[in-house]
């Protein structure tokens, strides 16, 4: 947990470093190779984790990159890592290719991750209750399932959930904990 909380915490100057770096990409798109080297990885695996098709992961992660690319001049720094706004053009895109294919959304946990989650959300007896927890997580609305994943299997704050899903942070807090709440008595 402690390693993917550095994928996306950012300190104050590190976000102002990043964006100067957003700033000089929007002068001349050279420099967008290091924003792309440097979140290709992370978004590739939000797509992957919720497609579980490695070449469509692909194809839609590289769709992302060229949205990012062609509309980079209508970003606009919010105090939150540039990846924010590439992972709502991502959750775009994949929203987009469940609508277009009728395709069911992909559930792709890690056992460490699941682990990490019961702890975190304090379910009694989680032995006997995982099938349980994991068809109830599945039966989550599209909307309620993003929140669950963004908060307790990527860690994210709730500033960046709140930027990612375009509600207020204390809309976000509510929403996960009403969640989370549903989700224990359902087990």
């Amino acid at each position: 947990m402690e390693g993917n909380q550095n994928l996306y915490h950012q300190s104050e100057e590190q976000l102002i470093n990043e964006n100067n770096d957003v700033q000089a990409a929007k002068s001349d798109l050279k420099y967008f190779e290091s924003l792309y080297n440097k979140y290709h990885e992370q978004i590739f695996r939000y797509v992957y984790q919720r497609i579980d098709n490695i070449d469509l992961a692909h194809d839609i992660t590289s769709q992302v990159f060229l949205k990012a690319m062609n509309k980079l001049h209508q970003y606009q720094f919010k105090g939150v890592p540039f990846s924010s706004w590439l992972y709502r053009i991502a959750m775009s895109e994949v929203y987009q290719y469940f609508k277009d294919k009728k395709a069911e959304r992909t559930i792709n946990f890690e056992t460490e991750k699941i682990k990490d989650f019961i702890d975190e959300i304090e379910i009694d007896d989680m032995e006997n209750k995982l099938t349980l927890l994991l068809e109830k997580i599945a039966e989550l609305p599209d909307n309620d399932l993003e929140m669950i994943e963004l908060r307790y299997f990527e860690h994210r704050p709730f500033k960046e959930i709140s930027e990612l899903l375009n509600i207020s942070e204390s809309n976000a807090k509510v929403k996960i904990h009403r969640i989370i709440k549903k989700l224990k008595m359902a087990v």
